[in-house]
Parts: structure tokens; C-alpha cells; sequence
């Protein structure tokens, strides 16, 4: 599972997520890659079940890059605990993404197999993305 091995803070504010994606929202590495319609949060386990998603049917041709990474503690409060005492404890690391953003990455294989893979991959994320290929990209 995608995890920092150090932070500053163990807990982090919620923040907001408005507008689109600045930076990562062009492909850098490969031809092709899915670009995400919403903004979420993306756990480090839907990351990776994504990843394997990707990487089986592509049957260990070619190469996957990850676009994004969990980096911002969340914290939870144990079931049936009052109000107050102060906030709870770091559960698992999210990396938030807003529309735009390039999630995965794809090269060396064909474009069938790449979307196939990437549709797969997009199954287990909780964002509506869409399929994008390299202005440059020729058969």
C-alpha cells in the first residue's frame, strides 16, 4: 500500500477542492493514460488495486506509471465515541485529485491493450475518468 515513510504532521486539516488540475493534468511519460472528470479523495488501496488491475491484463508488457501519490493523512474517530475529545487518529494516507488530473500512464503496448487496462484500472478508482492518448501518437 502507497504510504509517505515520514510526515511533518501526523494529522492534516480537510482543506478544500475546488476548480481543476494545474499541474499533472498533461501526459509526461507515456501514450496513453486516464485523466480524471471529478475531484475525490483516492486511497493508497484503490491506487494500488488499480495498478494490478492494469498491470495483469497487460500481462507484463510494457510500462505503468503512477500519476498521483497519497500524501495527506485521515484521521477517524472510533464507532460510538462522544463528541470532542479532541480529533482522532491517522487511518490512512489519500492523495487528492480535482478534474484533470493524469492518474495512470501507459506505454509499450497497443491501443487496444492499453485501454482495456486502463478501463479495467478505472473500474476501481471512485472517479469518472476518461481515456487519453499522446497528441503525437501514430500506429
Amino acid at each position: 500500500m502507497l504510504q509517505p515513510k515520514k510526515t511533518k504532521y501526523r494529522r492534516r486539516q480537510k482543506g478544500r477542492m475546488k476548480g481543476n488540475a494545474q499541474r499533472g493534468n498533461q501526459l509526461a511519460f507515456g501514450s496513453f493514460g486516464i485523466k480524471t472528470l471529478d475531484s475525490a479523495w483516492i486511497t493508497g488501496r484503490q491506487i494500488e488495486a488499480a495498478r494490478q488491475a492494469i498491470v495483469r491484463h497487460m500481462k507484463r508488457e510494457g510500462q505503468v506509471w503512477i500519476r498521483i501519490f497519497p500524501d495527506k493523512p485521515i484521521t477517524k474517530k472510533p464507532a460510538e465515541v462522544r463528541m470532542g475529545k479532541g480529533k482522532g487518529s491517522p487511518e490512512g494516507f489519500v492523495a487528492p485529485v480535482t478534474p484533470g488530473r493524469i492518474l495512470f500512464e501507459v506505454e509499450g503496448v497497443t491501443l487496444a491493450v492499453a485501454q482495456e487496462a486502463l478501463r479495467l484500472g478505472a473500474q476501481k478508482l471512485p472517479v469518472k475518468t476518461k481515456f487519453v492518448v499522446r497528441r503525437d501518437y501514430n500506429e
